[in-house]
């Protein structure tokens, strides 16, 4: 035998202790779970016991206990509050953190009282703990919270190599395990010096099969995935952190599926009638081959789309309807479905073509340029997924023998709101040669019926039919039930629980002499844009209020860590902010670029260090755009509609967000500013107090032209007072 048993004993140690490590890793995996709840009960108890901390103790004796009469110096309960505040008891939480014993040796509090006393606490944080939602906030590291991020990052960073650790193990450990009892008689000098020849062969050839082996890919790829589980381990804090901004979708699945209920999203069914709901839950789906992650409420919308073949999804903007649409084709592939074909608007057919390969490993075609036809053809001929504008839609024909299997989906299906147009009926005509058919839209049709039901048609006829006589009970829930089997919304609040805090304000700029006398100006002349363009109309704008605010907070946000967006009605206010701003602004991105110029943009920012700014104009980058990588957003001057604003902000403050949201709208007193945003205020109240929440009540909040016209008059009326004055 060419080697010693030395080098026999040596290689049987090593090999068996890697199939050790092998099998205790390839078994960590519930270990690692159980690690991630009990961060996330951790993480949830804390918060019980912030919110009881900020209930005075008083609460206890108001809770009424067996309808008991109140008596002098007690609550209903009878509790005597007064000797709890002499021992330091002085909220709920001080009451809860109290066993009975300690409870009793306060002088006043008896037997009864302490047994009522722990009761009440713990009913308390029964509702809180029922009541409160969960917020991972990368700008508010609680240990409590890092445990929790650090538990998921492990779990995320080392499942793959868990998973190749019990394959490894499983694959290779019978294997190893015959060549080690093979090489056993060549590891002990006396059963060396009497194994017959026939023993002497066998240990020779373990021992080479062992020694390549060790040698070879199986040692190192299993070194390297414990190694990879190892390192998970020893991650620091500001490591863990990273992970989950650079990925909290993946983040919030695993507490989705590990934790159900910590995030309020254990629930999914979002207002479906129970019947429906069922058979929902148990459509199946295949996902083999989508390349992210999918949070509850959008598997749920996946199978919702799978199970009524010919639907409108309406989920607000920021919940992933591409992304769930893109999961539906991938199920309809893996089941033998050829042909998908997506039709949208030219501003997001880039978006489209970006996120389909991105996401899965479906294959995406452009229809759409002077090469459609021949794209067409292939298309025809070889599947995918065809994506086209509306207006070549209305181009492109479908073959007599076309299988219809696939998917069609309708993107931003408003934009075929009116049945007599052209685009409309090349949609239509489109809906009718597919067996399913996905319209999607952002925009709330609840109290739009008649252009909810003329989009409803070409998918359920006779469904519409029947909504089409409940029209006068749109903002029933019955109306929402009967719609419920093709027509589905969720709104952000239903579902992304989760989402860190959005925090607005106002900053209020004061304007110098000369500005005051520039916007005065303007007022006399009744020039309406440099009204509203109040302060950024200086020729130098290092003199302007607004700018030197907005100086201010980009180099905040550098120093926080932050991008910024900066939002503007107004190209020139965009253009000379850019040329401020120097190398720390992108050019500025407006509705005169092409989709794929756009794209460009926001990928250099995405791409962009902290403190860098994209500044947009507000109709231009407030659609089609994620932008969950900056956590400022400024807004230059109030806008006319509100949605504009909401629509803006919502390209940061979205599903991926991991930081808190931060909004600045810039105001100058005493300007159309301060008049334009009284106004939106006295409609908001209206609209909470009176108004379901649709499109159609946004709009009613809206400033239109008039108004602002007369809002100048007043302004008029108050320049010339004071001057006169």
């Amino acid at each position: 035998m060419n080697f010693t048993a030395r080098e026999a004993k040596t290689l049987t140690r090593e090999h068996r202790t890697l199939l050790d490590q092998l099998a205790g890793a390839a078994n960590s995996g519930p270990a690692r779970a159980e690690a991630v709840r009990t961060a996330a009960e951790g993480l949830r108890e804390a918060g019980v016991r912030a919110l009881l901390a900020g209930i005075p103790v008083e609460e206890l004796n108001r809770a009424r206990s067996g309808g008991a009469a109140e008596e002098p110096g007690r609550g209903r309960s009878g509790i005597r509050v007064k000797y709890l505040h002499d021992s330091g008891i002085h909220n709920v939480a001080d009451a809860r953190d109290c066993s009975l014993r300690q409870l009793t040796d306060i002088k006043g509090i008896s037997a009864d009282g302490a047994v009522t006393i722990r009761r009440l606490a713990a009913e308390f944080a029964d509702e809180a703990r029922r009541t409160q939602r969960l917020r991972l906030d990368a700008d508010r590291r609680t240990p409590e919270a890092t445990a929790l991020v650090r538990a998921v990052s492990a779990r995320l960073r080392t499942a793959e190599a868990i998973r190749f650790c019990h394959d490894s193990f499983w694959q290779n450990s019978q294997p190893v395990t015959r060549a080690l009892d093979a090489l056993a008689p060549a590891a002990g000098l006396l059963r060396r010096l009497f194994a017959s020849g026939a023993e002497k062969a066998r240990a020779e050839e373990a021992y080479n099969y062992l020694n390549e082996q060790w040698n070879g890919a199986y040692r190192n790829e299993a070194v390297h995935a414990l190694l990879t589980i190892a390192a998970a381990e020893e991650m620091d804090d500001a490591a863990v952190w990273e992970d989950f901004i650079a990925r909290p979708i993946e983040f919030f699945a695993v507490l989705e599926e590990l934790v159900p209920g910590l995030l309020a999203t254990d629930r999914a069914e979002y207002g479906l009638p129970e019947d429906l709901a069922q058979a929902v839950r148990d459509e199946p789906v295949d996902l083999e081959g989508l390349r992210c992650t999918l949070r509850r409420y959008q598997l749920w919308g996946v199978k919702y789309i799978l199970n009524r073949k010919r639907v409108l999804l309406g989920d607000e903007m920021g919940l992933g309807k591409t992304v769930q649409a893109i999961a539906a084709m991938v199920s309809l592939r893996n089941g033998g479905a050829t042909h998908f074909l997506v039709v949208c608007p030219a501003g997001v057919l880039t978006n489209w073509l970006r996120e389909l390969p991105r996401h899965s490993e479906l294959r995406a075609l452009r229809v759409h340029g002077p090469d459609r036809e021949d794209v067409w053809k292939a298309w025809l001929d070889g599947g995918g997924v065809a994506v086209t504008t509306y207006e070549t839609a209305a181009r492109l024909t479908l073959p007599a023998d076309f299988p219809g299997g696939g998917l069609l989906t309708v993107d931003e299906a408003h934009y075929i709101k009116n049945p007599a147009a052209r685009r409309s009926r090349a949609v239509r005509g489109l809906s009718e040669r597919f067996d399913r058919v996905l319209y999607m839209t952002g925009t709330a049709l609840e109290n739009r019926v008649d252009e909810m039901l003329s989009l409803l048609r070409p998918l359920q006829p006779e469904l519409a039919a029947e909504l089409s006589g409940m029209a006068f009970l749109s903002s029933a829930p019955q109306f929402r039930e009967a719609a419920a089997p093709v027509y589905y919304r969720r709104r952000r609040e239903e579902v992304l629980t989760e989402l860190p805090e959005l925090i607005e304000s106002r900053e209020w700029c004061v304007l110098s002499p000369a500005e005051a006398e520039r916007y005065e100006a303007a007022v006399r002349s009744r020039d309406f844009t440099a009204a509203r363009r109040v302060s950024w109309t200086m020729p130098d704008l290092t003199q302007s209020c607004k700018a030197r605010r907005l100086l201010e907070l980009i180099d905040e946000a550098a120093e926080d860590g932050r991008r910024v967006l900066v939002f503007s009605f107004f190209l020139d206010t965009l253009f000379r902010t850019a040329e401020l701003l120097g190398s720390r602004a992108l050019p500025p991105l407006h509705g005169g670029l092409s989709p794929a110029r756009r794209q460009e943009l926001v990928d250099q920012f995405e791409a962009s260090p902290a403190g860098s700014v994209l500044a947009a104009q507000i109709q231009a980058g407030g659609t089609g755009l994620n932008l969950q990588s900056a956590s400022v957003v400024v807004i230059c001057e109030p806008q006319f509609k509100p949605s504009a604003e909401r629509q803006a902000i919502s390209r940061a403050y979205r599903m991926g967000q991991a930081r808190s949201v931060l909004v600045y709208r810039l105001l100058c007193a005493d300007t159309v500013d301060e008049r334009i945003t009284q106004i939106l205020e006295q409609k908001q109240a209206v609209f909470d107090a009176f108004a379901d929440r649709s499109a159609a009540a946004e709009e009613s909040r809206a400033l239109d032209e008039a108004g602002f016209a007369a809002i100048m008059d007043e302004e008029l009326r108050r320049i010339e007072e004071r001057k006169g004055a």
